[in-house]
């Protein structure tokens, strides 16, 4: 059939091929709602993540998470949730700025001038940010499948002096989220990849290390802290760990996956 061709209802084939088209996407976008709605019903997750450095030999930690049945620990995203935390502390400042300028000039928070250079951002909705952040994160970073009881990821990014206001936030997404923080010996972290190049490395890891166990510290029963060098010496000593997630500790298992190379 040419171009100047019609099928037998005298349609061109180029009008067929759009509404074929237009059908695939009208097929994936109702495919997307039920996807999104069957995430939004997950409400029984349960979150954690792992804070640590570069080298630190999470991906291990990593490993024996997911050991755990229906444990689904997701490896680093380069802190993608970060961008999505500067754009909500974005909307919250301009509605904020926003409602002290309608205040002052009308005395109410409500802008009634859609011609104000800000016109809208005091109905930015924090509730339901959070609540969109958290069904993006779900159906893109984490993923969880079926079986899945906890979701999370680990993460090396966690450097910025307001980490304790990028976690209480990640709590917010992510209610009741847990987190575990996993140190290691400086000596041996310094002397690997990139730290070996890096005259400034212990000093570094120290700050790291201080700003995650003082953030540790403040979350209280919902943080924990594993040392590399007592798990890999004696699988046992995670069995507190264990014991804090609320799972049976089966140390054969543990020192299976302890076997098993998990960074390269």
């Amino acid at each position: 059939m040419s171009r100047t061709e019609t099928d037998g209802a005298g349609r061109p084939p180029r009008v067929l091929r759009g509404r074929g088209e237009l059908a695939r996407l009208r097929d994936e976008n109702a495919a997307l709602r039920r996807r999104l709605a069957a995430l939004e019903g997950r409400t029984d997750l349960g979150y954690l993540f792992v804070l640590t450095y570069g080298r630190s030999g999470s991906t291990l930690l990593q490993g024996v998470l997911n050991s755990i049945p229906g444990y689904l620990i997701r490896g680093e995203n380069r802190q993608m949730m970060r961008l999505l935390y500067d754009y909500h502390r974005t909307g919250m400042e301009a509605r904020r700025v926003q409602r002290k300028v309608m205040r002052r000039l009308t005395g109410t928070k409500t802008p009634t001038d859609p011609t104000r250079p800000f016109f809208g951002m005091d109905g930015y909705p924090s509730k339901r940010s959070i609540a969109g952040f958290r069904r993006l994160a779900l159906d893109t970073i984490l993923r969880p499948e079926e079986d899945t009881r906890v979701i999370g990821f680990k993460e090396i990014r966690w450097t910025k002096e307001d980490l304790g206001d990028f976690v209480a936030w990640l709590r917010q997404v992510f209610p009741d989220a847990r987190f575990v923080v996993n140190t290691r010996n400086h000596d041996d972290v310094s002397k690997s990849m990139w730290w070996a190049d890096d005259p400034t490395a212990p000093e570094r890891l120290e700050r790291a290390e201080a700003r995650l166990l003082a953030t540790a510290a403040d979350l209280g029963d919902a943080a924990y802290h594993v040392r590399y060098d007592d798990y890999v010496a004696d699988p046992a000593a995670l069995a507190p760990f264990f014991a804090w997630l609320g799972e049976p500790f089966d140390e054969e298992q543990v020192r299976a996956v302890l076997a098993v190379r998990h960074s390269r």
